[in-house]
């Protein structure tokens, strides 16, 4: 007699497969930085230290927002982009130490996305935003891009 165990299991096998990839592991913080550099107007280099006597290398997409690419196709992409990188370096050149929260994988490994705090508390993104060198992005749909009309 041939029993029906295995396929009566397939597909609860499936849903625990599927679920870590659904499920997102977040880190309140916070986790204390150095600026290593920026790299663009949306994604900084940082020496964080989440434990005492230990520090790790790792780049850090700021929450919330999208600024053009360096490489974008067309000039006035790169323009903006230059911009909002160069508003990104002139906040973080006064400050020391940051602090990263609410952090998460990016959809690119090796990345994370969190909030970020300068030593006064201001929010480098909310700045950006509001000043309008990018635009509001959730990690999910189309990004930020001057180039689409050109």
């Amino acid at each position: 007699m041939k029993t029906r165990f295995p396929v009566l299991l397939l597909p609860l096998i499936i849903t625990s497969l599927a679920t870590p990839a659904l499920a997102e592991t977040v880190v309140e913080g916070p986790v204390q930085a150095e600026v290593i550099r920026v790299v663009d107007g949306d994604t900084i280099l940082v020496s964080a230290k989440p434990w005492p006597q230990q520090s790790i290398e790792v780049f850090v997409r700021l929450r919330g927002i999208d600024t053009p690419e360096l490489k974008s196709r067309c000039e006035t992409g790169r323009q903006a982009a230059e911009a909002a990188r160069d508003a990104l370096e002139s906040m973080i050149a006064d400050t020391s130490e940051i602090k990263l929260t609410h952090i998460s994988a990016d959809k690119y490994f090796g990345r994370i996305v969190a909030d970020v705090a300068l030593e006064d508390g201001t929010n480098p993104a909310a700045k950006l935003l509001a000043a309008g060198l990018g635009a509001r992005y959730s990690g999910h749909g189309r990004k930020f891009d001057l180039c689409r009309d050109e």
